[in-house]
């Protein structure tokens, strides 16, 4: 198979906030897998964060570029239907997670389209089950996050709102910002993510505050690395805790199972849909909930997202919505949803231009 690698950039129509910082643009890059005159399509998007194990992920751009250059030779002598022997070879490589979600997305558009079938019908999965999506709300001002609100009714509907908190200036800051969304959106669902931005104390002061709210969960209010605390958060607070940077792939599952309530499954971390299938079914088998979420992602990467999203009870697929030059077009909303569409594999085509 012959695999061709492109960057594109990505610019978003709001920046967006959180406790590590703000981003406005990102560079991704877009792999092309062809055999036998089918063209299967991935995307790698970065990002960086600090791991559980304590490590820094570093997958810039270039990063990630140098990588699959390093391991497409290696790659260009298997079949698509060859995935075990090339998930292999990817280990045994040690690429960066991204780089891994790339190829395994382009091989599972490939199959699709090669049977001619979109994968959430391949695996048998049912659109009514999906749930509506967030829309995330950065860390800004009141008046800015009432704002970022209005500008988010006529995309989703507005409907279910995920918060970033978190902020330097500490959780009053935090609070002010919670209610004014509340009030600009009262019947809104809410959740919250903090990106690791709280001390244990703080977790805990927040979690039940946040409560009185009507919120509805929790994600990453610890930092990754400090995971020894989430027993303690896990006792105390009467909200769900979920984790996101604490949580890579099923291998980090188990050890969490018993401190907190559900994960945060993106495919940049998990390294693709075959990971990514593994993490609902071992979340699953330990009693914990699942969620969807993205980094800077193109509508590629979300509409690959959404062909698993039935598993999902939990949606925050909403990058894509948020940006002014998409060169893609995949799933669809429908009435909040992120719908994948008929067409096979990933079912995403490139936009003109």
């Amino acid at each position: 198979m012959h695999i061709g690698i492109e960057t594109f950039t990505l610019n978003k129509r709001f920046p967006l906030t959180i406790s590590r910082g703000t981003t406005s643009q990102s560079t991704n890059i877009w792999v092309r897998l062809e055999q036998q005159g089918i063209e299967g399509w991935g995307e790698a998007s970065p990002f960086s964060l600090l791991g559980r194990d304590g490590v820094k992920h570093i997958c810039t751009t270039q990063v990630i570029f140098e990588a699959l250059e390093t391991v497409i030779p290696m790659l260009e002598v298997f079949s698509p239907w060859e995935g075990q022997k090339i998930e292999r070879m990817l280990a045994e490589a040690e690429v960066p997670s991204a780089v891994w979600a790339s190829i395994d997305l382009a091989l599972q558009d490939w199959l699709g389209k090669r049977v001619g079938l979109p994968l959430w019908r391949l695996w048998g999965l049912n659109l009514r089950q999906l749930v509506p999506t967030a829309a995330t709300v950065g860390i800004n001002s009141p008046e800015g996050a009432r704002q970022r609100v209005r500008d988010w009714l006529p995309v989703t509907g507005g409907g279910v709102l995920k918060v970033k908190l978190g902020s330097p200036e500490g959780i009053a800051a935090d609070q002010e910002m919670l209610l004014a969304v509340q009030e600009e959106a009262p019947e809104a669902e809410l959740s919250v993510d903090a990106n690791g931005g709280w001390s244990l104390d703080e977790a805990v002061n927040m979690c039940k505050w946040l409560a009185t709210k009507g919120v509805k969960h929790v994600e990453q209010p610890l930092a990754a690395g400090q995971e020894e605390q989430l027993p303690i958060l896990y006792e105390r607070s009467p909200l769900p805790i979920f984790v996101d940077e604490s949580c890579f792939n099923s291998f980090d599952i188990p050890a969490l199972a018993n401190c907190v309530h559900g994960i945060n499954i993106k495919l940049m971390k998990s390294g693709g849909l075959t990971e990514a299938m593994r993490m609902v079914h071992t979340a699953r088998a330990c009693g914990l909930k699942v969620m969807f979420g993205c980094y800077s992602d193109s509508t590629l990467a979300n509409t690959a997202a959404s062909q698993l999203s039935p598993f999902a009870d939990y949606l925050d697929l909403d990058s894509h919505l948020n940006l002014v030059d998409d060169p893609f077009t995949g799933a669809i909303m429908e009435q909040g949803r992120l719908m994948p569409n008929n067409l096979p594999g990933l079912g995403v085509i490139r936009n003109p231009g």
